[in-house]
C-alpha cells in the first residue's frame, strides 16, 4: 500500500488552479475535478461541517491517496480535467456513456482539382464543411453519388501540369470519374462539376433527387427489381441527409438545443442540431454515475464532456437551466471553435419553445427506453452483480478470460477478451502467438500467455509511474496496464492453479475463477477457491459466464484461422528446405504433434507420401541443427 499521509499532504496544497486526482487503495482513478484554489478545493472533500452529496461521501471513504497538477489559469484546469476524465473515467465522475462523433462532407474547394471526402474532423484548413449527419452510412452513400453523378475524382494524386504522370485512370474507363490526372478535363470544367456538388450540399436538393425516383422507377418498369430495390435505397440515404426539416429558425445561426430527462436511475440528454436555422439531425445519449447530481451539473458535465470530442462547435448553445462557471466554459468553447462561443437560457419566445421540445423529446426516449435500459442493465451490471453474490466478491467492473486454440500442436495461439460492466471492451482484447511450447500443450501455452499478459502489464505501469500524470501515454500505447478484478478461465482445478501459480510468481493478487464444463463442453459450474459452486442455468450470470466463454473461444479460433489463411501462414515447417506446399501438407496429416515430428525416423519419413530420401534427411537435419541451437 502506498506511504500516504493525507493530512500531511493536505497541509502541502498550494493555494493556486489546477486538477486534483483521487486515487482508490488499487492506484485506480475514482475521480477528477478541478478548482480555482486546490487548497480550498481538496480539503472540503476532506472536512467533516462541509455537507456532501451521498456518491460525494462513498468516493471520500475510498480514497487512499491524491495527486494534482498545477496550471496556470482556471481554463487550462478545465482542459486538464476533461482530457483526463475522457482517457480514465473515474468511477464517481458524472460520465457521457456514447463518446459519439458525428460525420461531415468535406470538399476540397482550395484545390485545383478538389476532391469530396468523409471526415469526422472539420480543421482549419479552407475546405468546405457540411454537417453535422447522424448517419455515416447515408453520408458515404451520398458521398459516393455525387462522385460518380459528376465524375468527381477519387484518387489524392498531385495533378501537375505533366501530362506524361499518369497515363491511366481505372475510374475514367469505368466511367466513373472526369480524369483531370490525365488533363481530359480543365480546371475550369472541373470547377463547374464542384459548383454543382456545392449547389447540393448547400440545399438544391431536387434535381438530384428527382433523377434517382425516375431512374428507381425506371428500373421498376423494366422489371429489373434488384436494380430497382439498390437505387431505393441510395434515394432513401441521399434524402437522410439532405432532407428539410419541419423546424427552422429564420436567423440562420449554428446552434445546438440541449436538454434531458431523467428517473430514478436513468438521465438522457436530448440534443437538436440547427445549422443555416435548420434542424438537421438530433440524438440522444445516456449520462451514468447522476445519483445525488441536480439538473445543472449533469449539463455542464455532458457540454464539458460533448464538445471536447466534436469537431464542430455552434455559435450558440441553449440549454434549459443555469451552467455553473458559464463564462469560463464559454471561454474555452471559444478558443476551441476559433468563434464567440455563447450558452443561453431562454425565458421566453421560440428558443425557449425549442428547448420545450428537446425536453418533451428527452422524456420520450427516456419512457420509451427504460424498459430496454433496464433489460440491459440486468444482463450486464446485474449479472456481475450475481457473479459477486456467488463467489462472494465485490467491486468486480472488469473482467478477462482466456483460451488457447492449436491444432495437433500447430499454430498455437492465446486469445484475452475482456468484459467491463458486464459488457465487452473489444478496443482490450489481445491476441498471443505461443512462442516458447511445441506441441498441444495447453496448460503450458496458457502459463506463456498470462506470463505474458501480465508481465507486459507490470512494466506498463512501472513507465507510467516514472511520469507525471499529464505526460502519460494514451491508452492506445498502454494495452497492458489496466488489471482485471477477475480472472477467468476456461476450465476447472487445472487452470485455475496454472492461472495462480503466474500470479504468485508475479507478486499480483487477483481472484481466478474456473468455468467448468461438462461431458458436452458446456458450463455447469464455477470453480473458486478449491471448491466447485454450482449455477443456475436460466440465471443472468450464467449466461454472462457463456458469452464469455464463447467470445474466448470465438475470438481465439479467429486468429488462429488467419494464420492458417494462404496469405498469413508460416509454420515451422515453412523453413525446412527441400519441403514446399504439398510435402508440408502430407508431413501435418501424418503426424499428430511437431514432438511425433521431431521424434521420426529417416525411414518413417520416407514412407510419407511425396518424401524422397532428400526431403526426409532436410526434416532429420533441420531439427537437429534446431536443438544444437537451443542448447547454445
Amino acid at each position: 500500500m502506498r506511504d500516504f499521509n493525507i493530512e500531511e499532504e493536505l497541509s502541502k496544497l498550494p493555494a493556486k488552479p489546477g486538477v486534483y486526482i483521487m486515487h482508490d487503495e488499487n492506484d485506480t482513478i475514482i475521480y477528477v475535478g478541478k478548482a480555482i484554489i486546490l487548497r480550498n478545493r481538496v480539503r472540503s472533500y476532506f472536512r467533516e461541517s462541509t455537507k456532501k452529496t451521498i456518491k460525494i461521501q462513498q468516493m471520500v471513504e475510498h480514497i487512499n491517496w491524491f495527486e494534482y497538477v498545477v496550471t496556470d489559469s482556471e481554463l487550462e484546469a478545465l482542459v486538464l480535467e476533461n482530457n483526463l476524465i475522457k482517457e480514465h473515467q473515474p468511477k464517481y465522475n458524472t460520465m457521457l456513456k456514447d463518446d459519439k462523433t458525428y460525420p461531415f462532407i468535406k470538399v476540397t474547394v482550395a484545390e485545383d482539382f478538389p476532391r469530396i471526402l468523409f471526415t469526422r474532423l472539420v480543421k482549419n484548413d479552407k475546405a468546405k464543411y457540411f454537417g453535422p449527419y447522424t448517419s455515416a452510412t447515408s453520408v458515404k452513400d451520398t458521398i459516393d453519388y455525387l462522385k460518380k453523378r459528376y465524375g468527381i475524382r477519387y484518387c489524392n494524386r498531385a495533378i501537375t501540369n505533366d501530362k506524361t504522370s499518369f497515363e491511366n485512370c481505372l475510374y475514367y474507363h469505368i466511367h466513373m470519374c472526369s480524369a483531370p490526372c490525365m488533363h481530359l478535363i480543365t480546371k475550369e470544367e472541373y470547377g463547374e462539376k464542384i459548383a454543382k456538388v456545392l449547389d447540393f450540399l448547400n440545399g438544391n436538393y431536387r434535381p438530384v433527387l428527382m433523377e434517382i425516383k425516375s431512374e428507381m422507377e425506371k428500373y421498376s418498369e423494366e422489371m429489373e427489381f434488384e436494380k430497382a430495390a439498390t437505387t431505393r435505397d441510395l434515394l432513401l440515404s441521399i434524402q437522410q441527409v439532405c432532407q428539410k426539416q419541419k423546424i427552422t429558425d429564420s436567423s440562420g445561426d449554428d446552434k445546438d438545443i440541449i436538454a434531458l430527462a431523467r428517473d430514478e436511475d436513468s438521465v438522457i440528454i436530448q440534443a437538436f442540431f440547427v445549422r443555416g436555422g435548420k434542424i438537421i439531425g438530433r440524438e440522444h445519449f445516456y449520462m451514468k454515475n447522476t445519483a445525488d447530481t441536480d439538473d445543472n451539473e449533469i449539463l455542464k458535465s455532458f457540454i464539458e464532456q460533448f464538445y471536447s470530442g466534436t469537431p464542430f462547435i455552434p455559435n450558440e448553445i441553449i440549454v434549459k437551466g443555469e451552467i455553473e462557471n458559464k463564462e469560463l466554459i464559454e471561454l474555452w468553447l471559444t478558443n476551441k471553435g476559433g468563434r464567440a462561443v455563447h450558452i443561453t437560457t431562454p425565458k421566453k419566445g421560440k428558443k425557449e419553445k425549442l428547448v420545450n421540445l428537446a425536453v418533451q423529446n428527452a422524456q420520450i426516449v427516456l419512457n420509451r427506453d427504460i424498459d430496454k435500459i433496464k433489460r440491459e442493465e440486468a444482463r450486464t451490471k446485474g449479472a456481475v452483480t450475481e457473479i459477486e453474490n456467488l463467489l462472494g466478491l465485490s467491486g468486480i467492473k472488469r473482467m478477462e478470460a482466456f483460451d488457447i486454440s492449436n491444432i495437433s500442436g500447430f499454430n498455437s495461439v492465446g486469445s484475452m477478451v475482456v468484459y467491463e460492466d458486464g459488457k465487452p471492451k473489444k478496443n482490450d482484447y489481445r491476441k498471443f502467438r505461443i512462442k516458447t511450447v511445441d506441441g498441444p500443450n495447453d496448460y503450458a501455452s496458457m502459463k506463456e500467455v498470462l506470463t505474458r499478459r501480465f508481465t507486459h502489464g507490470l512494466n506498463e505501469i512501472k513507465k507510467q509511474q516514472e511520469s507525471p500524470i499529464y505526460e502519460k501515454k494514451e491508452d492506445s500505447e498502454n494495452k497492458f496496464a489496466k488489471f482485471p478484478d477477475l480472472l477467468l478461465m476456461d476450465g476447472g482445478k487445472g487452470q485455475v492453479n496454472i492461472a495462480e501459480e503466474v500470479l504468485l510468481s508475479l507478486g499480483l493478487d487477483i481472484k481466478v475463477c474456473g468455468m467448468v464444463k461438462d461431458d458436452n463442453h458446456r458450463t455447469r459450474g464455477l470453480y473458486f477457491q478449491n471448491e466447485e459452486i454450482p449455477i443456475s442455468k436460466s440465471s443472468e450470470g450464467f449466461k454472462l459466464i457463456t458469452r464469455i466463454q464463447d467470445e474466448a473461444h470465438r475470438f481465439a479460433i479467429e486468429y488462429h484461422r488467419s494464420l492458417r489463411s494462404v496469405s498469413q501462414v508460416h509454420s515451422i515447417l515453412d523453413d525446412i528446405p527441400n519441403i514446399g506446399k504439398t510435402r508440408r501438407l502430407a508431413i501435418m496429416k501424418h503426424f499428430e504433434s511437431l514432438e511425433e515430428l521431431k521424434k521420426a525416423t529417416l525411414e518413417e519419413l520416407k514412407n510419407i507420401p511425396g518424401m524422397d530420401a532428400r526431403s526426409a534427411q532436410s526434416v532429420i537435419d533441420f531439427f537437429n541443427k534446431k536443438t544444437d541451437s537451443n542448447n547454445l
